[in-house]
């Protein structure tokens, strides 16, 4: 009872004062710090700190904090935290490499901690001491999910479901001037904990996208318009993530489906009369390793389960790539982490007779925790291969993209 009347009182003041730091304060240290620039966009977690001389608290005073901030932010993992020394142990990290750096990296900001070490199981004697004030798993499972998806999004991937617009220039398939605008989302569905003997997580969801150019490159003005709606495709899926460790695997079953747009038919005709039906269904399967915190490779193939008679598409495909990260920065102030990255993706489909397709892009991207969740970026990216354009799907183009996107 004494642990548990301390902790809670801690809790309520560490509550009180990041309420406290959303209100102007223009005298005093805190404000002085602020009004300095260089303060305000690279600052040190002693931001989120109560307005005390931090060498002078006690382990057991971090340590009441940490854990309530390590449970604020990563609340479905119920992390343990305990501290002697100055030294942060952390116990019950998930099994999964991005999720257990994220946390790590987001203790090791904290003022006065001169080190974070993992702790692969706690006492009898330390289980019982921390019962009265920290919430053990005792769950199978996660309804909802919300921090991240397991299986990261492979960014350079022309139809990777994400939000975006862009700005496309010297597509010589659909247009030389092209704005492109894709909505979409991941949602996850259930995971399922410490399963199978790797003790990894295993989560289902459900996936949907969009994707659709505007071509404002000589269009024919026949009905007063200034752009014209090329095509859209759609996109339904149901993927299965498997996470454990540094790997992650993906099944996914999904349908895509293409439309000419309805000012494309208008204004020129001729494509009525050669309007076909690029739809098919497909299972791939997919793993993805992280290398380290900076660097990831993903590799995988495709089958076709179906594919319109009027479109046939051959039976497999193969895509792979990689992503890195640079030069991290924190935006404690704003409570953001900013990257720089750069992503290829590579593929080879049968119907295209295995030539190779590839995308760069690069950019900066901003995120509220470290690696994962969502994240909001700006890129510039390069395609050299073919159109993904529904019925355009077999004709060779390259162009430039610059555009902002923001998702997983």
């Amino acid at each position: 009872m004494m642990h548990a009347r301390k902790y809670s009182a801690l809790l309520l003041c560490c509550l009180s004062v990041l309420g406290a730091e959303e209100a102007d304060n223009p005298e005093g240290e805190g404000g002085k710090e602020v009004a300095d620039a260089s303060h305000v966009f690279f600052m040190s977690r002693a931001e989120s700190l109560p307005d005390i001389k931090i060498e002078e608290t006690t382990d057991h005073y971090l340590e009441g904090y940490i854990q309530a901030l390590v449970d604020m932010h990563y609340y479905e993992h119920q992390v343990v935290v305990f501290v002697e020394d100055d030294v942060v142990y952390l116990a019950n990290l998930p099994n999964n490499a991005l999720l257990s750096n994220s946390i790590t990296s987001f203790v090791k900001d904290i003022p006065c901690v001169r080190e974070v070490k993992v702790k692969c199981e706690l006492s009898e004697e330390e289980s019982k001491e921390r019962c009265g004030y920290v919430q053990q798993p005792c769950i199978s499972g996660i309804w909802f999910p919300q921090l991240t998806v397991l299986y990261q999004p492979m960014l350079a991937d022309p139809r990777q479901v994400m939000y975006s617009v862009a700005y496309r220039s010297g597509d010589r398939v659909i247009g030389r001037k092209v704005i492109t605008i894709a909505m979409g989302d991941n949602f996850p569905v259930y995971r399922w904990l410490n399963v199978f003997p790797w003790c990894g997580d295993l989560q289902i969801g459900i996936e949907a996208g969009i994707w659709a150019p505007f071509n404002f490159d000589d269009v024919p003005h026949d009905d007063g318009t200034y752009c014209e709606l090329v095509n859209t495709d759609y996109l339904l899926g149901f993927p299965l993530d498997y996470a454990a460790d540094r790997w992650v695997f993906r099944l996914r079953l999904y349908h895509i489906s293409s439309h000419l747009g309805d000012e494309l038919l208008v204004n020129r005709p001729f494509f009525l009369m050669e309007r076909v039906n690029p739809s098919f269904e497909a299972i791939e399967f997919f793993t993805s390793y992280q290398v380290t915190r900076s660097l990831r490779f993903y590799a995988g193939g495709g089958y076709m389960l179906h594919s319109d008679k009027s479109f046939p598409m051959d039976d497999f495909y193969v895509e792979y790539g990689g992503e890195v990260r640079w030069w991290t920065s924190r935006f404690c102030y704003q409570r953001l982490y900013g990257t720089f990255f750069f992503a290829v993706d590579v593929q080879n489909w049968q119907v295209r007779d295995w030539d190779f397709d590839w995308t760069v892009k690069g950019g900066y991207e901003i995120s509220k925790l470290q690696g994962v969740g969502r994240k909001m970026r700006i890129f510039a990216a390069y395609h050299d291969g073919f159109s993904y354009e529904g019925q355009f799907f077999l004709l060779r183009t390259r162009y430039g993209e610059l555009g902002f996107s923001w998702g997983f």
